[in-house]
């Protein structure tokens, strides 16, 4: 059973790295947006990118709590609830991806570790308690820590990232070589394999050390006790937990066959520890279905079998654990809105998505994912890190000198699991349309404006039509044209702003003022 349960959980760990790596278009550096606009359907995605945060009941759960909607797609989180409360914590056991880093990591070289504490296990049912009841208060903040969540943002802005730079690197080293062999293996490697799993080009990601490094320590904790994530931090596994207290799939001791050699409780990871009588584990919330007992008891006295749950143990939840999260649950959204972003208007730098919602629909459904930041083709969207304040750490912002949002596509609307940004075809994108901010000509850096030279750059790249910027001849001078922003055309795309030849700080910049989600911030002309 248990070398079951590692093949299934490693075929789905490998199905979810492959949705990561296909979270984009193939062959993204040879796009025709332009076909786009005369095409019935917008450019989408093949793969079901969003499946396993449709499977995820504590997402569900948060996003109904904070904004009070059933989103589509997460009648599958209802059926892995169903499915716990009959078979347990079979998700974390064979389905979780994240558990199955956390497996691969605990097996290597592994050694005997000393039990933690039981209030270590505690841990997760405060951190659930603080999602459940910040979500209610108007804040999601379920994708910090949710495992799915933080697998994808991790691999997404960090590991891939970084694996791709690596590689990229090595080709452009081989492919300057004068040995034409190196020269044919470097293209036949890079067009067949890596640059459709990493992309075309080297991919940058604000803060993404953080995340990596934040993913190394949690995959680092399996060598103080094997999947210590799941036992101790994880909260979609409390979810999970108290789903399966009156689970009948019951892990059972043959009292004729037991020796008492304790083996069993040893190689548990979580606290579900094997008891004396009657002969089955003291507490059902805890097993995580790794059937490691199974595989490690001598004498083959422990076995699976069907009952119906009776004088079932529930989660252990002292007082101490439920009032600290109900401390940290009040006290991190409101302390997150005092810097008023949500309540006035934004930093000027804070461009999000086209198709988000207003701020504060914004922040009750956004749990970080990372889905919408790896499926843009140019790398304009980044997550966040001061510019949204404490509440939107981590959640997704433009930044249009790495990137800009191309004209014609939605791939970012397309993918978002929990409608934090809305769906929107490109015709809708383009014809309403949709602002998400407003172009500004800094005159004391462009080159026109202060008489360095000529430059038409902007006004050349400018996609809408009629363009947003015009140029006007100098008073006295045929020769130079001023470049001028039209406020009631422009909509903060930011393609200006990335071309311009300006380098360190562009001479036209792009802010969130005039955007269409919010009508605090619209430009009144």
């Amino acid at each position: 059973m248990r070398r079951f349960r590692q093949v299934i959980q490693i075929l789905s760990l490998c199905f979810f790295l492959y949705l990561v790596s296909h979270t984009k278009l193939p062959h993204d550096l040879y796009i025709d947006y332009t076909a786009v606009l005369n095409a019935e359907e917008s450019i989408h995605l093949e793969q079901p990118v969003t499946f396993y945060f449709m499977i995820n009941p504590l997402v569900m759960v948060s996003s109904l709590l904070s904004a009070g909607i059933w989103i589509s797609g997460f009648l599958w989180a209802v059926a892995v609830i169903i499915l716990t409360l009959f078979l347990g914590r079979i998700f974390c056991g064979f389905i979780c991806p994240f558990g199955a880093v956390h497996t691969i990591v605990s097996e290597i070289q592994p050694k005997k570790h000393k039990p933690l504490k039981p209030s270590a296990y505690q841990v997760k049912y405060s951190l659930l308690i603080m999602i459940l009841l910040a979500s209610c208060i108007g804040l999601n903040i379920a994708g910090f820590i949710d495992p799915i969540s933080f697998l994808f943002r991790s691999l997404a802005l960090s590991v891939f990232p970084a694996v791709g730079t690596g590689f990229r690197e090595i080709f452009e080293w081989l492919s300057a070589s004068d040995i034409k062999w190196l020269n044919w293996s470097s293209l036949v490697l890079e067009e067949s394999f890596f640059a459709p799993v990493f992309g075309y080009n080297f991919n940058a990601f604000y803060g993404g050390w953080f995340i990596g490094m934040l993913f190394l320590f949690i995959a680092l904790l399996n060598r103080v006790k094997p999947r210590f994530f799941c036992t101790v931090l994880c909260p979609l596994g409390a979810l999970l937990g108290i789903c399966s207290r009156f689970s009948m799939l019951k892990i059972l001791v043959d009292q004729s066959k037991c020796t008492s050699c304790k083996k069993c409780a040893s190689i548990c990871p979580g606290s579900a520890r094997l008891s004396d009588s009657p002969y089955e584990i003291s507490n059902n919330a805890e097993c995580l279905r790794c059937f490691n007992c199974m595989e490690t008891c001598p004498t083959d006295a422990i076995s699976v079998a069907f009952n119906i749950p009776k004088n079932t143990k529930g989660p252990d939840i002292g007082r101490r654990v439920v009032l600290s999260g109900l401390t940290a649950g009040i006290t991190f959204p409101l302390l997150g809105r005092l810097d008023g972003i949500v309540h006035k208007v934004s930093p000027p730098e804070l461009i999000r998505p086209p198709g988000a919602l207003p701020e504060k629909q914004f922040l009750e459904l956004c749990i970080r994912c990372g889905l919408c930041m790896k499926v843009c083709p140019t790398n304009a969207i980044n997550p966040t890190l001061s510019e949204a304040g404490i509440a939107g750490f981590w959640t997704p912002r433009l930044v249009m000198i790495q990137g800009y949002c191309e004209y014609t596509c939605t791939l970012c609307t397309e993918v978002c699991p929990t409608g934090a940004i809305q769906k929107l075809t490109s015709q809708e994108k383009t014809s309403q349309p949709v602002r998400i901010g407003s172009a500004y000509v800094d005159r004391g850096r462009c080159l026109p404006w202060s008489g360095n030279g000529p430059c038409i750059v902007c006004e050349e790249h400018c996609p809408v039509s009629p363009k947003a910027i015009h140029m006007k001849e100098m008073a006295g001078d045929k020769n130079i044209q001023l470049p001028y922003v039209d406020l009631n055309a422009c909509v903060g795309c930011g393609i200006c702003e990335n071309k311009c030849p300006v380098r360190g700080k562009p001479a036209i910049r792009v802010i969130c003022a005039g955007e269409s989600r919010s009508v605090r911030n619209r430009i009144m002309l």
